[in-house]
C-alpha cells in the first residue's frame, strides 16, 4: 500500500512512470521538419562555408549555418545562443561534437536574416561572436579539454592555446581553399580527453617530471593500493617511510624510469603532484591522424614536434609551428588529401623538410603498433 500511496503500482510497474535515471528521448528535442523526415534524407550539399542544405525525400529542405563556439561559455551566452534560437530556429538549436553550434531553418529565405544577425553580434573589441565557418574543405572549430581552468592533471591550458591558434587560422575556419577538411584538436595532458590521437593536427599538454611524494600528507589522505593500481606502467609500489620526527608511515615508492607523467596517481592520490612550480611542462604537436575512410584507412597521429614550452597567454611559438604545417600542408597536397595521406604520399623525411620542423630521436619511438607500419624501422632515414 506504501507503493501505491507514492503512485508506484507493483502490479503495473511501468504505469505513469517517472524516472530521473539518463536524459528524455532526443526525438522529443528534433525540429519538426526533422523530425518528419528522420532516416529519409537523400542527400546534402555545403551551399557556402558553414552554410549546409539536407534535402528529404518528401522534398522538404533544412539549412544549417554552423557557428564556432569557444566550449567554454558562461551563461550569458547560452542565453543569446537560445535567444538566437527562438527568434529564428522555432527554439531549436544543436551543439555539434567539434563544439560547433548549428542553427537550423526549414526555408531558404530564412538563412539569410539568420546570417546578418549572427554576423552582427560581436564583442567589445571587435571580433564576431558566432562565426560562421567550419564546413567542407577549411577548418573546423579546436575540440579541446578542460586545461587549467578546471583539470586537476593539465599539463597546460586549453583555452588560451586554442584561442591563440584559432586566431592564427581564423580565416581557414570561415573559407574552403585548404585541401580537404582540416580537423585540429588539443588535450592538455596524455590521458588524451581530446581526439588528439585522430585528428590531422593535434597538441597535446605533456609533464616532464614524475610525482614528487608527500609522505606524511599521502598516509593520511590516500588509499596507497588505488595510488598503486592506478599506475598503467607499474612504476608505484607499497612502502614504508619513517619521517624526520621518527613516525613510521605508510606511503609509496616511484620507479622514476618507468613513469610516463600521466598524473594518473595523481588522481586517485592529491599527495602525488607532478608539478613542482619550477617549470618544465609544455606541449608536444601530432598530425595524420584521421577517422574517414575515404582514400585511405583511418590513422592514429604521429608525435612530430617532441616539445613545445608553455608560453601564456599567447604560445607563439606552438601557433608558429601549427601554422608552419598548415601552410605546408594547404600548398602541397592534393585536392581531397588529409594531411596524414599527404605525408605519407611525399614521405616522412620530406614532410619534416617542407614544414620546417627539426627531426629528432624522440620521434621514432612513437606508438608502437602503427609506427612499426607506418614509420621507418631502419636508420635509412634520407635526413
Amino acid at each position: 500500500m506504501a507503493f501505491i500511496s507514492s503512485g508506484y503500482d507493483p502490479k503495473q510497474p511501468m504505469k505513469d512512470r517517472i524516472t530521473d535515471i539518463g536524459p528524455k528521448d532526443y526525438k522529443e528535442f528534433l525540429p519538426p521538419v526533422i523530425k518528419k523526415n528522420y532516416g529519409k534524407w537523400l542527400y546534402h550539399e555545403i551551399l557556402e562555408p558553414g552554410v549546409l542544405m539536407h534535402k528529404a525525400e518528401s522534398g522538404d529542405e533544412v539549412y544549417t549555418v554552423r557557428v564556432g563556439s569557444p566550449r567554454l561559455m558562461g551563461v550569458q551566452t547560452i542565453r543569446e545562443i537560445c535567444e538566437i534560437a527562438d527568434k529564428h530556429c522555432g527554439g531549436h538549436v544543436r551543439w555539434t561534437t567539434r563544439n560547433n553550434v548549428e542553427f537550423m531553418v526549414d526555408s531558404k529565405d530564412k538563412v539569410a536574416p539568420l546570417k546578418e544577425d549572427l554576423l552582427s553580434r560581436k564583442h567589445t573589441a571587435g571580433s564576431y561572436k558566432f562565426p560562421i565557418g567550419g564546413t567542407g574543405a577549411g577548418m573546423t572549430n579546436i575540440i579541446h579539454t578542460q586545461g587549467w581552468v578546471h583539470c586537476h592533471t593539465a599539463a597546460t591550458d586549453a583555452s588560451g592555446t586554442v584561442k591563440a591558434v584559432m586566431d592564427d587560422l581564423f580565416d581557414e575556419f570561415t573559407h574552403m581553399r585548404l585541401p580537404a577538411q582540416l580537423r585540429v584538436s588539443m588535450a592538455c595532458c596524455v590521458n588524451m580527453c581530446g581526439a588528439v590521437h585522430c585528428s590531422d593536427i593535434g597538441f597535446v599538454g605533456y609533464h616532464r617530471k614524475p610525482p614528487i611524494i608527500d609522505h606524511k600528507i599521502l598516509d593520511q589522505i590516500c588509499e596507497v593500493p588505488l595510488a598503486v593500481a592506478a599506475c598503467p606502467t607499474a612504476a608505484i609500489r607499497p612502502t614504508k617511510v619513517d619521517l624526520p620526527d621518527g613516525t613510521k608511515v605508510n606511503s609509496v615508492a616511484i620507479k622514476n624510469e618507468r613513469c610516463m607523467f600521466c598524473g594518473n596517481c595523481y588522481t586517485m592520490c592529491p599527495a602525488l603532484p607532478l608539478s613542482d612550480g619550477q617549470g618544465g611542462d609544455g606541449l608536444i604537436i601530432m598530425v595524420g591522424g584521421k577517422v574517414s575512410n575515404r582514400i585511405s584507412n583511418p590513422k592514429f597521429s604521429k608525435v612530430v614536434v617532441d616539445f613545445v614550452p608553455n608560453e601564456p597567454p599567447r604560445w607563439p611559438t606552438l601557433v608558429k609551428k601549427v601554422r608552419q604545417i598548415v601552410d605546408a600542408y594547404s600548398k602541397g597536397a592534393h585536392k581531397y588529401e588529409r594531411l596524414g595521406e599527404w605525408a605519407e604520399r611525399i614521405g616522412w623525411e620530406r614532410f619534416f623538410e617542407v614544414c620546417d620542423l627539426e627531426f629528432t630521436w624522440h620521434l621514432i619511438d612513437d606508438f608502437r603498433d602503427p609506427a612499426y607500419e607506418t614509420w621507418r624501422q631502419t636508420t635509412n632515414f634520407k635526413f
